[in-house]
């Protein structure tokens, strides 16, 4: 069977198995809820006007909360650290160190906004960090950890602290897998010892820790099998430089439990129907890859973890949450300025404010709060900005849309507000919804 055999036979059995359908009831809840609290948005817009980000103060706290939580009562002894590149938003931040979160950051400029939130507690990720970057850390080494990434960037570490006259504590890094795209990260398992063996030579580091992370997580399978491999590797290494680990960082990527909402064109059937037939029509069909819970995913780490790593290091467990946590806590509101035809509308929100052409692929509800009805009815939703790609989505919920209706997008928290650009429209506004039930506008734009 040669290549293109292959290939039609994938494809062949791609097609013959249809992705799970989005469902139902799920979908009519969610927007259910939202249509119970039309008043308060739209009162937000008239007040406000629009486009508008809105946060809500009460769910980002339940969520970093039942995230510890879960862990706990599972008798794991979590250090949760909230992953800052998924939404930067400082009023964001400061809630999430409020509420006991420490925070994960990437760059400098994550570290200085940590900093500035008065966080006590702070891991410091990423490749390729810079000697600027380094002595950051270094200056503020009672309150930051840095995971290194690299043998070399484990000498710069220490050669910047050694000329301060200091010692800072560090973690390493461990790739997760050794092709492709991911190699970017870390080091790889098999070199973990050696990689000990180097910082312990090394007065002005302390290395106390082991970080890995995994991404894209409907459950916890891939987690579980690395701790696997990891306690294979941890229990044959010398046990002076095994003792010297404090933590396990079993980093992010814990998919939110309601599963990854898809367009029929983001599905692999639909990848494969696209290329052969190009984009078809709009359609009512919405697609889910399923998820677990957050408690699954403590239960399964928990038992995996006590089996494979505990043996040989008692130690700390640290994660890295950031989808999971912010994912339903900001949503987006915008109004309707034109109607062309009975299935075109135009909004006065431009997709540049998610900063990415989301729609195109990912389902979320678009909800007509002026016109409120679980009735979905197709249309084309775009935004204002010059370019097709400017979509909302292909369908509202309503009884009909009309210039003036606001429209509501829900569960916009993630890799949404921390990609945003400046293109063509401006940044929109940010409100804030306290626990208290006051608002005020929080815009850092």
């Amino acid at each position: 069977m040669n290549d293109l055999e292959k290939s039609f036979r994938k494809a062949t059995d791609i097609l013959a198995r249809p992705s799970p359908a989005l469902d139902d009831r799920l979908l009519a809840d969610a927007v259910s809820a939202f249509n119970d609290r039309s008043g308060l948005f739209r009162g937000l817009c008239k007040q406000f006007g629009s486009p508008l980000y809105v946060i809500e103060e009460d769910v980002l706290v339940e969520r970093a909360h039942r995230f510890i939580k879960s862990f706990r009562a599972n008798s794991i002894d979590i250090n949760a650290f909230y992953a800052v590149k998924c939404n930067n938003h400082p009023t964001i931040v400061r809630i999430l160190v409020k509420a006991g979160m420490g925070l994960d950051v990437s760059s400098g400029d994550e570290l200085r906004l940590a900093l500035n939130c008065n966080a006590k507690r702070i891991i410091f990720s990423g490749p390729g960090k810079t000697i600027d970057e380094l002595e950051l850390a270094i200056a503020h080494r009672d309150r930051v950890t840095v995971l290194v990434d690299s043998f070399s960037e484990l000498d710069r570490l220490a050669s910047a602290a050694s000329a301060s006259g200091v010692t800072i504590r560090c973690g390493v890094r461990v790739c997760v897998d050794d092709r492709g795209l991911w190699r970017k990260f870390g080091i790889p398992l098999a070199n973990l010892e050696r990689f000990l063996v180097s910082a312990s030579s090394l007065s002005s580091v302390r290395l106390s820790g082991i970080q890995f992370h995994t991404s894209w997580n409907m459950n916890p399978s891939n987690q579980t099998a690395f701790i696997a491999r990891l306690g294979s590797v941890l229990k044959d290494i010398d046990t002076s430089l095994r003792s010297s680990i404090e933590f396990i960082d079993i980093g992010g990527g814990y998919w939110p439990e309601q599963g990854e909402w898809l367009q029929p064109s983001a599905t692999p059937e639909g990848t494969i129907r696209t290329a052969i037939e190009g984009h078809g029509a709009p359609s009512l069909k919405h697609y889910a890859i399923p998820s677990v819970t957050i408690e699954q995913f403590a239960k399964e780490i928990s038992l995996v973890f006590e089996k494979h790593i505990l043996p040989h290091n008692k130690c700390a467990v640290y994660a890295e949450p950031g989808r999971w946590i912010c994912h339903p806590c900001a949503h987006y509101l915008l109004t309707v300025i034109d109607r062309k035809a009975d299935d075109i509308v135009i909004t006065d929100g431009g997709t540049n404010a998610v900063g990415w052409e989301r729609f195109e692929s990912d389902y979320f509800p678009v909800i007509n709060l002026s016109q409120p009805s679980l009735s979905e009815k197709l249309c084309y939703i775009f935004g204002s900005l010059c370019t097709p790609h400017d979509v909302w989505g292909y369908s509202y919920f309503g009884n009909d849309i009309a210039p003036g209706d606001v429209l509501l997008v829900p569960f916009q928290g993630a890799y949404t507000y921390s990609l945003r650009q400046r293109f063509i429209k401006p940044i929109p506004a940010s409100v804030l919804l306290r626990t208290d039930g006051s608002h005020e506008v929080v815009s850092t734009d």
